[in-house]
């Protein structure tokens, strides 16, 4: 049965909510599409670096790669530019209720974002709570703060909720990031 705010009941009592199925990547891209159909900012995602080893080639049409490596660890998932300022970001999904893992970002993207901040560019993590449907945008200064200070393996949820910024959703764009980024200008100049 299909209802007015868009829930849908079947007969095993399965209720299935609107883009609750969407992935945080799928919400980002949606979001930089708005953003460069817009001109409001160019941000893309950066493809993963391989090396082709070994290729069946059926025909032209089913020509599937077999074999494939990675030739260097990727940096980050997102980089750009927004109003003359360089972005650089990673986003990663938990379904922790409580904290983000460090395991889920290494270290050299730790570092790259960190370099990213010194040379003056815009860095940060967007952290998708899968279990609780938030999303937010934590910088790397507040990142890289609680790794220096702390010996934890994982970041309180507490701690992204005083430190970082809850992503507002909405339908255009999904998910607006850069509205956080103009309110921080004074943190990274005129913006």
């Amino acid at each position: 049965m299909n209802y007015p705010n868009k829930k849908v009941k079947s007969n095993n009592n399965f209720i299935e909510y609107g883009n609750r199925g969407m992935t945080l990547e799928s919400d980002i891209n949606s979001s930089n599409k708005y953003y460069l159909d817009n001109d409001i900012a160019i941000i893309y995602k950066k493809p993963t670096p391989i090396r082709v080893v070994k290729v069946n080639y059926n025909n032209r049409i089913n020509t599937k790669i077999t074999e494939a490596y990675y030739e260097v660890p990727s940096t980050t998932d997102y980089n750009g530019i927004y109003k003359g300022k360089y972005i650089d970001f990673e986003a990663k999904e938990t379904k922790s209720k409580t904290s983000f893992s460090l395991n889920n970002i290494h270290e050299h993207q730790i570092r790259h974002l960190i370099s990213i901040e010194r040379h003056g560019g815009i860095s940060f993590l967007i952290i998708r709570f899968v279990m609780i449907g938030k999303t937010y945008l934590l910088f790397t200064k507040d990142f890289e703060s609680f790794i220096n200070n702390n010996d934890r393996k994982s970041i309180p949820l507490s701690y992204i909720e005083d430190n970082g910024y809850l992503i507002k959703e909405g339908y255009n764009p999904i998910l607006n990031y850069l509205d956080i980024v103009d309110k921080m200008g004074d943190v990274y100049g005129k913006i």
